[in-house]
């Protein structure tokens, strides 16, 4: 298992909670089944409790940047840039050297006051990991944010998602940090259940969601332009529910109005961030199952029968918005793809399945039971 914290400088609660884990499992001479990493993700934004120095570490993480990195050609000329050889080579080694099956987690917090939550890329083999904890569920948020950590580790296939804890500042964020940590590696079968007060840890994220299990999709995101003087309205908190017309920020002094009724995430109340506020709406447990069941038959395979859709390379198709303009995103999301814009014409959907090594944890007990 591989923790990673701290990847925003301006979020140090995660690298707090993951000294503290250290501490205890020493402490409290707890077994470990396998191995534990630890890794605080940007040591320079950390040490000044900036966000980042120039450049949002938790955005490099492109496929163009990865290849340049991997064939040595990436230009290293920033702080931020060096962190993510630094990370990129510290998860290369211990991927090398290790025999899984791995899981990546990577925590955060947010300048908003929130109930922690889970926010991954909506893979089977996430779905299956993250439901046995007692937390909200966000998904597909790869899908508007360029380069983040776990969009990479995911692409490699392995178990990989995010924890939000709470507000940067909050002490209960570490709390939560903590928590989550132990439930985490009681869930991967790293320490055993008995080890630890497991229902004391469990209690404290199911009292501070109120035991709200229920996933959510992202509907939309406000994208804050460069120079753009955006400013959020005060108050709002996360998963808060908006009606149409509601005002909820402001943007050039041009006030910035809810489409339709949803429920606002992760609205911005910092100085540094490119993501104004998203807007989401719950998924349906039937939504949920129905789209486990045609991904697990490869309905997607008949899909570049359909007109406007075709195969750009293995497991990426190319749709042209124009003709298939019948078939919305919700049904590609709802066969695994998620979209990226390639033009004002076509979208490129890729399949979140096809790296899943879903053969690396058939043998591990969460698999099975959930």
């Amino acid at each position: 298992m591989v923790l990673t914290a701290g990847i925003h400088g301006n979020e140090p609660a995660g690298v707090f909670a993951l000294n503290q884990l250290i501490v205890f499992l020493q402490k409290n001479n707890v077994k470990i089944n396998g191995n534990l990493y630890a890794i605080a993700g940007n040591l320079p934004a950390l040490e000044k409790q900036e966000r980042f120095h120039q450049y949002d570490l938790n955005r490099l993480w492109t496929s163009e940047r990865m290849l340049q990195l991997q064939e040595g050609k990436l230009e290293i000329d920033d702080k931020d840039t060096a962190e993510l050889v630094s990370l990129y080579k510290c998860i290369s080694d211990i991927l090398k050297q290790d025999n899984g099956p791995f899981y990546f987690l990577d925590f955060h917090t947010t300048s908003c006051e929130t109930m922690p939550f889970v926010v991954m890329n909506d893979s089977l083999l996430n779905r299956k990991f993250t439901n046995q904890y007692p937390l909200p569920t966000i998904l597909g948020i790869e899908e508007y944010l360029e380069g983040p950590l776990l969009s990479y580790i995911n692409e490699l296939g392995y178990v990989a998602f995010g924890f939000e804890a709470g507000q940067h500042d909050d002490n209960s964020s570490i709390q939560n940090h903590f928590a989550f940590s132990i439930l985490s590696l009681v869930f991967a079968g790293l320490i055993e259940k008995d080890a630890v007060d497991f229902n004391k840890y469990y209690a404290t994220l199911a009292k501070n969601t109120m035991n709200m299990r229920d996933f959510y999709e992202i509907l939309y995101r406000y994208k804050i332009k460069p120079e753009e003087d955006f400013r959020m309205n005060p108050g709002y908190v996360n998963f808060e529910l908006v009606e149409k017309g509601q005002k909820l920020a402001s943007s050039n002094n041009k006030s910035i109005y809810a489409d339709s009724q949803a429920r606002i995430f992760m609205p911005l109340y910092q100085a540094q961030g490119s993501e104004g506020f998203f807007a989401i709406q719950r998924v349906s447990k039937f939504a949920l199952k129905l789209s486990a069941i045609l991904r697990k038959i490869r309905v997607d395979r008949i899909l570049p029968l359909l007109p406007g859709v075709s195969w750009s390379k293995k497991s990426t198709l190319r749709v042209n918005r124009k003709v298939a303009r019948f078939f919305t995103k919700d049904f590609f999301h709802l066969l695994g793809y998620r979209s990226k814009r390639l033009d004002k014409n076509y979208y490129l959907m890729k399949n979140r399945e096809i790296a899943s090594r879903e053969e690396e944890y058939k043998g591990e007990d969460w698999y099975s039971n959930n």
